[in-house]
């Protein structure tokens, strides 16, 4: 039997909340905000204070034991398939990663703030929590989904994965894969032909075809669940004091860590 991953010192707030609990909608909470590959590692580090207490489990941790392993019964590795999944999961709860959240119970005793979450997506999810929960403050960062690309295609990370049939040679010439993203469902909605063509050149930099691919049906999946430019453009209607909008294009590194810590 497949068990459901344990979340550390948080639990689902079916009953009443204990006297050391608190509900995480009730809570102040910084929240980063925006889709893989825009760069809220940078700034998870320059709003942690150095206590472990202060960091929530991420979204994906989150996802696996709230909507993942309930609906698929065990893990999914497959990111287009998890796409999928939180898709339904949303279908029945519209403030998706939002309300899952907001409706979990924290052990004070651990959880000893100021907290920080990693993170929402979407204007469903950042509307729903910008009215439900006016405790919580958010971090929004943004980069184009070219600049996305190329970022997932140079972090390594082991969860970024996502079946490839299009292209199944370990080497394809250029045009097979020029061809092959832009006849990916949904590429045309979120990549100009000028994109496409930038992103399939990106072979010649030394990247695998069905890497360039896979990261691509990434960001085209995840863009067909989640707006970010309209996410952000709700924040703008905030006050300052609730919500920061950063471009980590624009900024580098060390400058999108020094706005945030002047914000916090």
């Amino acid at each position: 039997m497949t068990v459901t991953p344990v979340l550390p010192h948080l639990r689902a707030g079916s009953t009443p909340p204990e006297p050391h609990e608190v509900r995480l909608g009730e809570a102040p909470l910084t929240v980063l905000v925006g889709v893989t590959g825009v760069g809220k590692s940078t700034a998870v580090a320059a709003l942690h204070t150095g206590a472990e207490s202060c960091v929530l489990p991420d979204r994906r941790e989150i996802t696996d034991a709230v909507m993942i392993y309930p609906l698929a019964g065990g893990p999914v590795h497959d990111r287009e398939e998890r796409f999928r999944l939180t898709a339904q999961y949303r279908a029945d709860h519209p403030g998706g990663m939002a309300q899952a959240l907001g409706s979990l119970l924290a052990d004070t005793r651990h959880w000893t703030g100021p907290l920080i979450f990693d993170g929402l997506r979407g204007l469903d999810e950042v509307q729903y929590a910008a009215r439900t929960f006016p405790q919580w403050r958010f971090v929004a960062l943004g980069a184009p989904d070219t600049v996305r690309v190329r970022r997932l295609l140079g972090r390594a990370d082991a969860f970024d994965r996502v079946s490839t049939p299009e292209l199944n040679a370990a080497d394809v010439p250029r045009m097979n894969l020029r061809a092959a993203l832009a006849t990916l469902p949904g590429s045309a909605q979120v990549f100009t032909p000028a994109e496409l063509e930038e992103l399939a050149a990106l072979e010649a930099d030394g990247h695998r075809a069905a890497d360039i691919l896979a990261k691509v049906k990434i960001v085209v999946s995840e863009r067909r669940s989640y707006d970010p430019a309209a996410a952000e453009a709700l924040l703008r209607t905030l006050p300052p004091r609730r919500a920061l909008v950063l471009d980590t294009v624009a900024l580098s590194p060390a400058e999108v860590a020094r706005a945030v810590e002047a914000w916090a």
